[in-house]
């Protein structure tokens, strides 16, 4: 295939698909888990949800991951990067549920088994939808091992680390408070709570004393719990509450007495520093509760309905029970003042549902001794997390760890292996459906019906996706794996609980860095959101620019700790930077032939010694830059080697000699120099542009196979090159500096491209000078000159416009190319133009009713549009002196 043309244009949906099944039918995925060789590589991947499709987060994640997956297999070594789904329980209950409801019908009609079938079948025929869209982006996943959360072997998995946790006591089941979702009828984890923000209220309560004068002023936002309170908090250094002698007050409505306690938990400036415990409805609460041994009194049933502990309130909804409350409370006369506080209120990522923090008895895991050794490892530093500033973070999170509830309310999920026994009611344990019971031999068990939340089969993943609990040659050979990549927002809940699991079942960390990126947001810096109408659907995107263009942009402002602005214009203009490339590759092929790649000799051509020695600097920055994980900076590094230097530059500077108008003696020479470079660019591109990047290999001279099968190019032999690389870039930079010096005046003084100008160069340095003199042919060629004479220091020519470089005069004559007049005249007008906007600019400026309004970033691009304009303003005025002087020049003589 190689030495073939390229196509006029580069088109991404002819190319993409051929290339991913190529890669697919040869393996080129596939990790050797026979080879126990030491250069290895591996990843998990951070599962999707079965439900998902793919967004701008999966987008950046996974892109990073297979750049990383291309280079560390361009290095040579055997790459393992392990794809799968996560079953998603609450999610995909959900949708299934839906399914039913528009067929009037509910889970219960079809009895869990049933119903359990019905969500096979649909993952069955929807769940592999984020995987398709995966590959679309280019993943380089294994995809022959692929794993499900709900698959046999990690449903094993699940099973042994439940029993054996259980029975090393860190599991137990007990009464905590949670977050419960009267919508869902279920438990939820943390990080499935949204917390928005709502215009709520402060009500200030008066809490009698037993003589019923005076009393305690508590401050809520939820005064339906105040039905439960079972104490009122003050704390010991508050100095208003020291002389206080009353130890208890008259819960309102309830009316009985409950006590007046002290605790340091209550904080001083918040409300009146009187704190109303509800411990069955309050995670805080619960703990001063547990403390102060206080009762527990549940008063919010799951159903989101008060309890027969709630009195005359009992069986009202949550909300109306507050009015009713409220609305008690006044007519008692113990309502001292309501006042409008804006709070963030939990809500159900799934339903939207405002979540209930509510004690119930669920399964837990103490995690406290599993969290002491993730700290331990991250501080010793077996594990890395990058950028550094995440670390502090999660110590902060794991030193004040509680108690993990790992118990759901749904069917959907792995359904807990703990069976209660009828006869004597102790729980059997088992990763084994047990036919007895172990404490009384009774042989009637019930199964819990409870499932274990999500997050705890996902913690078992990188292991468990290995083949544990069976000591399978993958796990011997990937784990612990190389990398995690993954974003901040699961820091704790997924990246800590990997951690603590991995360091506990396999006596070693999960991973040995753990990169975390920075969120994708619209271009003003929005978080993207449907609400919002700026979501950037990468699937359009791809469709519409290629998926290169997209990686390659991710890439380029994928800056550590630093957060993506992201507009199509800005994929677009990468978009460019693809057909650049294709474009000088589809030139260069024009020329190669059957040129070798591999250098056969030093270079001689100074174009053909720059351009090596700045290959040179990308393939270091590159490589420094991506096992650093500065993705950016190894973007930026391509992108200005490619455009600036390798196209701008490099390819016009030996066209004369590719033409035969110069150089024949040494054309051979760079013919193989641009082989040599065109190949190792497209290798050092290929993580970052994989579909691109291998349709050009399979068209340069004497490349066979993938360029997946190529390798990273290697510095052997810059040392002999050091010397002469420096002193080439010195020469071909003050080379480029003549040449954009001459460039520079024929742009600010409007000379047309096809006019071939007049140069005087004066120098007193004779080697540069000589430098000029033996590369006369190329300035002249690429500054468009009709002569180029070089003499001393001395007298200026008349009528020529000047600029300096380093020791150099540049003079460029202007009499019989520029009509003075017509310049003068296009220069006021072009003047004129700009004062007239900016004198629109600073009446909008100063326009009270634009500054008041108008939004900030509005206002900014105004200021900024004006700065340019006097910049321009201000151009114009010292390049119309120029002429007028050139001008008064050309009448003297």
């Amino acid at each position: 295939m190689s030495g073939e043309l390229l196509d006029k244009s580069y088109e991404p949906e002819k190319v993409e698909k051929k290339w991913y099944e190529f890669w697919e039918n040869e393996n080129l995925f596939v990790a050797n888990d026979d080879d126990d060789i030491s250069l290895r590589y591996s990843i998990v991947i951070p599962p999707p949800n079965v439900t998902g499709v793919l967004h701008m987060g999966h987008a950046l994640n996974v892109t990073l991951q297979d750049i990383l997956c291309r280079y560390q297999k361009l290095l040579g070594k055997n790459i393992f990067w392990l794809p799968g789904t996560d079953h998603a329980g609450i999610a995909t209950q959900n949708v299934v549920e839906k399914q039913l409801s528009a067929k009037n019908m509910t889970r219960h009609d079809l009895g869990r088994e049933k119903f359990i079938e019905e969500v096979w079948k649909w993952r069955e025929e929807y769940g592999g939808t984020i995987i398709r869209q995966l590959k679309r982006l280019g993943s380089s996943c294994d995809w022959t091992r692929e794993r499900f959360t709900m698959d046999e072997g990690l449903s094993k998995a699940v099973k042994k680390v439940f029993v054996r946790l259980y029975n090393e006591g860190l599991i137990y089941k007990g009464n905590y408070i949670i977050n419960w979702c009267p919508r869902c009828n279920t438990a939820l984890a943390d990080i499935e709570v949204d917390h928005e923000e709502v215009q709520g209220n402060l009500y200030y309560i008066r809490y009698p004393f037993e003589n019923k004068k005076e009393g305690l002023i508590v401050a809520t936002t939820r005064p339906e719990t105040m039905l439960g309170d079972t104490a009122v908090a003050v704390n010991p250094d508050d100095p208003r509450y020291a002389g206080l002698k009353d130890n208890k007050v008259l819960l309102p409505l309830v009316n009985k007495f409950i006590p007046i306690i002290k605790d340091k938990y209550v904080d001083i400036e918040f409300g009146t520093g009187a704190l109303k415990v509800t411990p069955a409805h309050d995670p805080n609460d619960f703990e001063i509760g547990v403390r102060h041994n206080l009762p527990l009194v549940k008063v919010i049933g799951d159903n989101g309905l008060m309890t027969e502990e709630a009195g005359r309130f009992s069986g009202m909804d949550r909300f109306k029970c507050r009015e009713s409350v409220v609305k008690a409370l006044k007519d008692e006369g113990l309502i001292e003042k309501i006042v409008p506080n804006p709070h963030n209120i939990g809500h159900c990522y799934r339903c939207k549902t405002i979540i209930e923090p509510n004690l119930s008895k669920q399964w837990f895991v103490n995690v406290k001794p599993l969290a002491e050794k993730a700290i331990l490892a991250v501080k010793n530093g077996q594990t890395k997390i990058i950028p550094e500033i995440w670390t502090n973070t999660y110590f902060e999170w794991l030193n004040n760890i509680k108690d993990w509830c790992i118990s759901r309310q749904i069917w959907w999920g792995h359904q807990i292996p703990a069976w209660t026994c009828k006869n004597c009611l102790s729980i059997n344990v088992s990763d084994e459906t047990p036919d007895k019971c172990a404490f009384c031999g009774g042989n009637e068990l019930i199964q819990e019906e409870d499932v274990l939340d999500t997050w705890f089969s996902s913690a078992l993943w990188p292991f468990s996706t290995m083949g544990w609990p069976e000591n399978t040659n993958l796990l011997k050979l990937f784990y612990p794996t190389s990398v995690l990549v993954t974003g901040f927002d699961i820091l704790f809940f997924w990246v800590a609980r990997m951690m603590m699991m991995g360091i506990h079942f396999m006596e070693d960390v999960p991973f040995k860095d753990v990169y975390v990126h920075a969120l994708v947001r619209d271009e003003e810096g929005k978080k993207m959101s449907k609400s919002k109408g700026n979501v950037i659907d990468p699937l359009n995107v791809i469709t519409t620019y290629g998926t290169d263009a997209f990686r390659f942009t991710l890439a380029a402002f994928a800056a550590q700790g630093r957060d993506i602005k992201l507009s199509e214009s800005r994929i677009e203009g990468y978009r460019h930077f693809i057909n650049k490339l294709w474009n000088a590759t589809r030139f260069s092929l024009m020329h190669l032939g059957n040129t070798p790649f591999i250098l056969k000799s030093e270079p001689v051509f100074l174009p053909d010694k720059w351009i090596i020695s700045k290959l040179f600097t990308a393939i270091t920055t590159v490589e420094d830059a991506l096992n650093n994980y500065r993705f950016n900076d190894a973007a930026s590094a391509l992108y200005k080697f490619v455009w600036h230097e390798f196209c701008d530059w490099y390819l016009e500077a030996i066209k004369p000699v590719l033409y035969g108008k110069i150089g024949n003696d040494h054309r051979e020479a760079t013919l193989n120099v641009l082989s040599c470079v065109m190949a190792n660019t497209i290798i050092l591109l290929h993580p970052f542009i994989p579909f691109v990047t291998e349709e050009i290999w399979n068209k340069l001279p004497e490349t066979e196979g993938s360029i997946m099968k190529a390798s990273f190019p290697l510095k052997d032999g810059k040392e002999q090159f050091i010397k002469l690389s420096i002193e080439a870039e010195e020469n071909m930079e003050f080379l480029t500096g003549i040449i954009n010096g001459i460039r520079n005046i024929r742009g600010e003084m409007n000379i047309q491209p096809s006019l071939a100008v007049e140069v005087v160069i004066c120098s007193d340095d004779k080697p540069k000078n000589d430098l000029i003199k033996q590369y006369e042919s190329m300035v002249s060629d690429l500054a468009r000159l009709k002569s180029l004479s070089i003499q001393g220091h001395g007298e200026r020519p008349s009528s020529a416009a000047s600029s300096i470089y380093k020791d150099a005069i540049i003079f460029v004559k202007l009499e019989g190319i520029l009509e003075f007049d017509k310049e003068i005249q296009r220069l006021e007008n072009n003047l004129q133009k700009v004062r007239s906007e900016l004198l629109s600019l600073s009446k909008k400026l100063r326009n009270d009713g634009f500054r008041e309004n108008a939004p900030k970033e509005v206002i900014q691009k105004v200021k900024e549009r004006q700065e340019g304009l006097i910049e321009q303003e201000d151009k114009l005025l010292k390049n119309l002196d120029k002429i007028k002087e050139f001008a008064s020049e050309a009448n003297k003589e």
